[in-house]
């Protein structure tokens, strides 16, 4: 530990080469921090002086970074980074009960948004912060604590927890029913099918599952399954969305089965985290929280 200290660099050091790298510029690098270009200079010179070999060539008012300055670069503005989200956490929760998670956009404004205030009346020492992220990332590139995934249970170098299995239904405007009966599953292939892109083989799934091969071509294709539903609800079509998304419009009647016959995803909903997180203090209490929350939710629907 003590070689460690000797061997890590002041912070001044290290910011003052992260901006002249950025800027290629000694010059912008202390017009950035606030200093003289002399005092920068003096900085990474000690910086250079501290790990023995050059970090930049200096042309005039211009630098550039040596191969070893380009190496360095990267991980230490990596570092900083950390460091400077990790004072906002703290300011923002002073003692330390942020929990960074990644959410599916939808899933997070209908299902699990809802259900937040009976959490932070339980744990109001947490502070949760949000991201959308819409596919698999790398945690180690992210700083991220856990992440809400719909697929398969097979995050690499992660624990995945089975929240919820996702059973879909073709679902249609009162209206827009009412002018195109729909008898039997073959009647569909015959009227505008509404996509989300995020689940782009849904309807070859469904299809399949009634005997029925997809139909060539393709009809409107949405981002997100708040906007499909919005599609039609407004009469665009017939859409195939997940009941658990939907229980609101489908309780007051702006959108109907367009046929009852549900179908159960091969996929469902994971909460995801790296194996390092598990004892951090606000993931521990969210995610006891949320598997009970998804537990009765499973068992209600």
């Amino acid at each position: 530990m003590d070689l460690q200290r000797r061997l890590l660099p002041s912070m001044s050091m290290l910011t003052a080469f992260e901006a002249a790298a950025r800027t290629g510029s000694f010059t912008a690098a202390a017009a950035e921090l606030s200093l003289t270009q002399g005092a920068v200079s003096r900085q990474i010179k000690a910086l250079e002086d501290q790990i023995g070999t050059p970090l930049f060539v200096r042309k005039g008012q211009r630098v550039t970074l040596t191969p070893t300055g380009a190496l360095y670069a990267d991980p230490i503005r990596d570092a900083l980074r950390q460091i400077a989200a990790a004072t906002v956490r703290t300011i923002a929760a002073p003692k330390g009960g942020v929990l960074n998670l990644a959410i599916l956009p939808t899933f997070g404004t209908r299902w699990l948004v809802p259900r937040l205030p009976a959490f932070q009346a339980a744990h109001p020492q947490v502070t949760i912060h949000f991201t959308t992220k819409l596919a698999p990332f790398d945690f180690r590139l992210h700083d991220l604590d856990a992440a809400i995934h719909y697929g398969f249970g097979d995050w690499p170098d992660a624990v995945c927890d089975h929240l919820l299995d996702e059973e879909v239904l073709p679902v249609c405007a009162p209206a827009f029913l009412t002018a195109h009966p729909v008898a039997e599953p073959a009647d569909l292939l015959a009227l505008p099918l509404l996509h989300t892109s995020t689940r782009a083989d849904a309807w070859t799934e469904w299809l399949s599952a009634q005997g029925l091969a997809p139909r060539p071509g393709a009809g409107m294709v949405f981002e997100q399954f708040a906007t499909t539903a919005q599609a039609a609800e407004a009469g665009l079509g017939v859409a195939l969305l997940p009941t658990l998304l939907v229980r609101g419009e489908l309780d007051d009647g702006t959108l109907v089965p367009a046929m009852d016959r549900p179908h159960r995803s091969t996929r469902a909903y994971y909460l995801v985290h790296p194996r390092g997180k598990a004892n951090h203090p606000p993931f521990a209490a969210f995610r006891q929280w949320l598997l009970t929350e998804a537990r009765g939710d499973q068992l209600a629907g």
